[in-house]
């Protein structure tokens, strides 16, 4: 408070006049002579009696119209942390609002979290617009997207709104931007802006300061919430048999170190099970033992206190980390040709696409066996048998990728050895009637590598049944990747289930064709990892990631906070998990649990820079002035009014006769 207001609100200090007027206004009573008081002797009061203030209503209306009078001078002097938007010449304003609703913003401040400042400004710069403008409003947790499309509706802008919580999301202020941009360029208003409401903690500190979109004013208030803080979280934890493997990151200038990590049931939380020391560090590893018979259900949780408590705990989950895939292979073949591993682990290896290749003497017959894995890649079989085919089956329905190259072993299997259901009917292993491969044929982003396909050198190749071909064709989700010279199929992939099925004509073995030392080999092997890699990270990725389930006729999802809308993206069900934690699934009929965790690059709270454009608040103010003298005066001319009622009122009843 200024010294001028204080001196304006110092005249309230005169409201102790009119008790001053009052008492002095007292009269002494009229005397009259009464003979009968000759007869009593005077006595002298012992006390007297305490002095009543007269006219107690007319006392009360000077005492307010004082305090309004104080109200009135300093009223010019008051002024409140409040957005408001200023105009230039008077003319309506398109505004697109980007709300901030990343994990960073549940950090506190004050008696809330930024999230709800940036809500109450978003409000107050609602409060600023009138009729003709419109409003868009943009979140800006990763992916960014529209609450709000252009719109006059006021009311409806106010609704959407009040409709916003806090997420877990990371942040992704260049996306935000470029909506904005987007919604606003057809508009007809000349006036564009947009209003940025962050805490410009979107990971990237030392990035090119923030621009104003193309043709429009930024302008990025609220710099009171730009406060960097410190913040870790866990990001996974993962079970064995006998022990939980527990990591963590901390945002810069945080650290773990003297806090704990402990496991708890997730229903009996305050009974804990294991414990251990967090060391210190950006990134942290900690492994707790746990007994056999521990329930099912565990948690992790980093105890002490930070900036987010949200991220500071993480569902257990059964064997997950980076996912694997299987290789089956022949090596007796290929031992001599290459000194070592098969040449498919070797170009795995090469291509380091982030999959534990682990290889297997024969496909698992079991279906334990085989959940353990992302995918399988069989390089030549020799068949199937029954229980093979059974585990496969199940494998690929619960979003399993397989890969089946094959070769003369496919086509001598055994009897009772079979590729259902992946083939219907056996394979002959013939001579190539159209070497090489014709690249006008292929799809799926093999255009480029199958160039290197024309000229390929494979005397024999595998034919399949004709009902085989159309089936890999024709049937839905289907696809011939790459095709001989004669049309019939080289690659081709086919989904089943909520899996896919990967088929290629001829083994990955240089006794059999030159296919392997190729650039369009290690094409295929990198694409099918990408597949691979999405069926594997399904079951935990990053919040605000959707999780897509191929081949799922319908999904349910129940969150932290209740269930969560199913969308459909590359015409499959999708889940966009929107808090960190745990999400029971219903996938076509079967139970799954999925987790959602934390972005590490969320936890650096430091904020982004602005362009110097951003700065100025030529658009707005965040201090206006609240003008609230016509009230006041308002006020001052009613109180005046009572009071000369109450004068007249008064003096009738004084010239009253007594009865």
């Amino acid at each position: 408070m200024s010294l001028v207001t204080a001196a304006a609100l110092a005249i309230v200090l005169f409201v102790g006049l009119p008790l001053v007027a009052h008492r002095l206004r007292r009269q002494r009573a009229d005397e009259k002579k009464f003979a009968a008081a000759r007869l009593v002797p005077p006595a002298q009061p012992r006390a007297r009696r305490r002095a009543k203030l007269e006219d107690r209503a007319l006392f009360s209306v000077r005492s307010l119209a004082i305090v309004a009078l104080a109200a009135l001078a300093a009223s010019p002097f008051i002024r409140c942390t409040r957005l408001s938007m200023q105009r230039s010449g008077g003319a309506s304003v398109a505004l697109a609002i980007v709300l901030d609703d990343s994990m960073s913003m549940r950090a506190p401040f004050g008696n809330a979290t930024r999230f709800e400042r940036a809500k109450a400004a978003a409000k107050e710069l609602l409060a600023s617009t009138r009729e003709g403008d419109a409003v868009a409003i943009v979140l800006a947790g990763a992916p960014s997207r529209v609450a709000l499309a252009a719109t006059t509706d006021l009311s409806a802008a106010t609704a959407t709104l009040d409709a916003l919580v806090e997420s877990d999301r990371s942040t992704d202020l260049d996306g935000a931007l470029e909506l904005s941009r987007g919604l606003l360029s057809q508009l007809p208003q000349v006036d564009k802006r947009v209003v940025l409401l962050s805490d410009l903690a979107d990971g990237n500190a030392d990035s090119a300061p923030l621009g104003q979109p193309a043709g429009m004013a930024l302008w990025a208030p609220l710099e009171e919430i730009r406060v960097a803080v410190g913040d870790c979280a866990v990001l996974s934890a993962d079970r064995s048999a006998d022990r939980v493997r527990v990591k963590g990151a901390c945002g810069s200038g945080a650290s773990a170190q003297g806090r704990e990590m402990t496991l708890t049931s997730d229903k009996a939380k305050s009974v804990v099970l294991a414990h251990a020391a967090a060391p210190s560090g950006l990134t942290f590893e900690v492994t707790l033992p746990i007994a056999k018979d521990a329930p099912a259900a565990l948690v992790a949780t980093l105890t002490g206190v930070d900036a987010i408590a949200s991220d500071d705990s993480a569902p257990v989950l059964v064997n997950t980390g980076a996912a694997s895939i299987a290789v089956i292979a022949e090596t007796s073949d290929e031992s001599v040709a290459t000194g070592g591993a098969p040449i498919v682990e070797q170009a795995l290896t090469a291509l380091r696409v982030e999959l534990a290749v682990r290889p297997l003497p024969a496909l698992p017959d079991r279906d334990e066996d085989l959940a353990l894995f992302a995918a399988a890649i069989l390089d030549d079989p020799a068949g199937l048998t029954p229980e093979q085919r059974r585990a496969l089956d199940h494998f690929i329905a619960r979003g399993g990728v397989v890969m089946l190259a094959l070769g003369p072993r496919a086509a001598q299997a055994p009897l009772g050895a079979s590729f259902e259901p992946v083939l219907a009917h056996g394979t002959s292993w013939e001579s190539n009637p159209a070497p090489g491969a014709d690249p006008s044929s292929a799809k799926a982003g093999f255009d480029e590598s199958a160039q290197s396909l024309v000229d390929l050198a494979a005397p024999s190749r595998t034919s399949l049944s004709a009902d085989d071909v159309q089936l890999l064709a024709r049937a839905p989700a289907a696809a011939t990747l790459v095709a001989w010279k004669d049309g019939a199929p080289l690659f081709s992939r086919r989904a089943m289930g909520r899996g896919e099925v990967w088929v290629s004509t001829l083994p990955f073995s240089v006794n059999t064709s030159d296919l392997v030392l190729r650039p369009g080999f290690l094409a295929l092997l990198d694409a099918f990892c990408e597949r691979a890699k999405q069926s594997g990270s399904a079951r935990r990725g990053d919040v605000g990631v959707a999780w897509t389930f191929v081949g799922a006729t319908d999904v349910t999802a129940q969150g932290p906070a209740g269930p969560v809308p199913t969308t459909r993206e590359r015409d499959a069900p999708s889940i966009v998990p929107p808090l960190i934690g745990a999400y029971t699934l219903m996938v076509s009929g079967q139970n799954e649990l999925h987790v959602a965790a934390p972005s590490v690059r969320e936890l650096d709270t430091r904020p982004r820079a602005l362009s110097t454009a951003a700065q100025t608040q030529a658009m707005g103010d965040t201090h206006a002035q609240v003008d609230a003298s016509p009230a006041i005066a308002i006020a001052l001319l009613a109180l005046l009014f009572i009071e000369l009622a109450l004068r007249v009122w008064g003096a009738r009843l004084e010239r009253q006769p007594a009865s």
